[in-house]
């Protein structure tokens, strides 16, 4: 089921970061369909062929969003996903943070491993200045790995995003280069 070819844009001990192509299709599906547990009510991910496509389009085709596969480095298989969504240029360098693990690789370190590259990579190479997470006040692994990596915690907005059909409260954390570099 992983994905044969292996191209990485950065690598970490455990886990590596590559694009999203089509192919990857089943194998993300499948994951998806075994953490409905694990993401519900968190999250919604495409756990059909026609949803990742989708889903995976605008990402590979980078339409003001950057889509990143965590994969573990021993396997190659999908751990889980990172994307950089709603991307801001001039003034602004801002993207907004959305992740989420798969049942297999969650509580393992792999997600934390692949944000601390997502992070790299955008304040690197995408020359980002600012990146920004919602989460769920309830999602307390989410909140631990926002913590974790740095963002802090900036504020709350009532009924944000709709998640499963309903409009859900969402804590703002935030990262800025300076807070990474220590300034």
């Amino acid at each position: 089921m992983p994905h044969t070819t292996h191209h990485y844009l950065t690598e970490g001990p455990r886990v590596a970061l590559r694009r999203f192509t089509l192919e990857d299709g089943p194998e993300f599906t499948a994951r998806a369909r075994e953490s409905k547990d694990l993401h519900l009510p968190w999250l919604v991910v495409a756990d059909s062929e026609e949803a990742y496509a989708r889903y995976a389009r605008p990402l590979i085709e980078e339409q003001g969003r950057v889509g990143f596969l965590v994969c573990e480095k021993d396997s190659g298989g999908i751990a889980g996903f990172i994307n950089i969504n709603n991307i801001v240029r001039g003034g602004f360098q801002c993207g907004a943070l959305g992740y989420g693990a798969f049942a297999h690789a969650a509580g393992r370190g792999l997600m934390r491993e692949g944000l601390e590259l997502v992070i790299g990579y955008a304040f690197g190479a995408l020359g980002l200045h600012r990146l920004e997470i919602n989460v769920q006040p309830g999602n307390a692994a989410s909140i631990a790995l926002a913590r974790g990596a740095g963002f802090r915690l900036e504020g709350f907005s009532p009924k944000m995003i709709q998640v499963d059909g309903e409009w859900r409260d969402h804590e703002r954390w935030a990262l800025t280069a300076e807070m990474r570099d220590g300034g």
